[in-house]
């Protein structure tokens, strides 16, 4: 076939020729050899133009595909695995959290009671754990650059939360101090029940029927452990009523009244953590919060109701050992009611009386009764369930 002169080349030719990416039209360079060649050479040069971006850009997802390779391998611990897990808000890191902060608090009681030391008031109990929360809860922020303040659509829940929390201590330090340390535990843990109510008014969380039975029965788990003590005290009678030669006088059912009304502050501080912890996502300003509030607080209550102790060098360890532990209980409080469904989260936190009364039976500390098995019981059903069935789809 005669080849096409060069005047009559039709367009559509021109066309196929610069798709194609590397042409070598060596036959046809007659007369408008130039002129394709002109034409031909820009486009060469913009089709080496994306390979050299295709190949600059792949080198850094496989430069950050070595790094996590790396980073996976040098984090290969067991520990740091479980740390991952814990704060990673995967399906189960919110009630993982409330277990290992009831853990951390279950601890707590454990060195109170091993390790004698001297006699420390109250007040000044409180000073100390909350002036060490407060240092490493501003250390905390600093280091990861984080501001202090929060913004101030998050700031009212934080001092809301403040408020709250630091009435709700002061009234079950009222309780401690008045009445007996049964009557005071079974008040203080009505806080998840306080909770629970308080989410689904304020943050319109939904009480399931599960949630509600699981709640129920976790508290009456509590109850049977303590019911001998109570009994035993003269607080319940063998109808299950209060007894009133027990109270003998108005101020233990003051007291009484304090604590409950210090159980439904706790709650209501429980969904100010959460609502906080939902604007800032991060829970270590609700720690700041507190602990800026309740550490002046309780310094001032201390000088002007007790009188101060200085306490000594083994004293002090403990004392900071102990605000140590109440930091990561704390933090890890916070971040389960950040990750969680409240309800959920306050029924897993009966599991520290549960934990802290077969260890008392384990070590022969505590008679073993058919009360005691029962209730641990209970407790365990309730809060185990919970964290099979896992959080729900919607939390809202």
């Amino acid at each position: 076939m005669a080849s096409p002169e060069p005047g009559d080349r039709d367009p559509s030719v021109e066309l196929v020729v610069c798709d194609v990416p590397a042409p070598a039209p060596a036959g046809t360079d007659s007369g408008g050899g130039g002129g394709a060649s002109e034409e031909i050479a820009p486009l060469l040069s913009q089709s080496a133009k994306p390979k050299i971006n295709i190949f600059t850009l792949s080198y850094p997802r496989r430069k950050a595909r070595e790094q996590v390779i790396r980073s996976q391998e040098t984090e290969g611990s067991p520990f740091l695995h479980f740390v991952s897990l814990l704060w990673s808000g995967s399906r189960y890191s919110g009630l993982l959290c409330m277990v290992v902060s009831s853990a951390f608090y279950l601890l707590m009681e454990i060195i109170s009671d091993a390790f004698s030391v001297q006699p420390i008031p109250l007040y000044e109990t409180v000073f100390a754990r909350s002036t060490i929360i407060l240092i490493l809860s501003c250390s905390w922020l600093r280091r990861s650059g984080q501001p202090i303040f929060e913004p101030r659509h998050v700031r009212k829940f934080l001092v809301l939360r403040a408020l709250l929390g630091y009435l709700s201590l002061m009234g079950f330090i009222f309780c401690i101090q008045r009445l007996p340390l049964s009557q005071a535990t079974v008040l203080s843990f009505t806080t998840p029940i306080m909770a629970s109510i308080a989410a689904r008014i304020m943050l319109n969380e939904k009480l399931r029927i599960g949630e509600i039975g699981g709640l129920a029965c976790s508290f009456f788990g509590l109850l049977f452990i303590f019911q001998p003590t109570l009994i035993r005290q003269g607080g319940l009678s063998k109808a299950g009523e209060l007894s009133v030669v027990y109270f003998q006088g108005s101020h233990h059912i003051y007291a009484v009244l304090v604590g409950i009304f210090a159980a439904i502050t706790g709650g209501i501080s429980y969904c100010c953590i959460r609502a906080a912890s939902r604007e800032s996502s991060q829970p270590m300003s609700s720690l700041f919060s507190f602990s800026l509030l309740a550490a002046p607080a309780a310094a001032i209550c201390t000088f002007l109701f007790e009188v101060f102790v200085l306490p000594g060098i083994y004293s002090l360890f403990i004392m900071v050992m102990l605000g140590l532990l109440a930091f990561f209980a704390e933090l890890l409080l916070a971040r389960a009611l950040q990750l969680e469904k409240t309800s959920k989260a306050a029924n897993v936190q009966f599991i520290e009386v549960a934990f802290l009364q077969l260890r008392g039976i384990g070590l022969r500390l505590v008679a073993p009764s058919f009360g005691h098995l029962v209730g641990c019981l209970l407790i365990l059903i309730s809060a185990g369930y919970t964290i099979y069935a896992g959080p729900d789809k919607e939390t809202g």
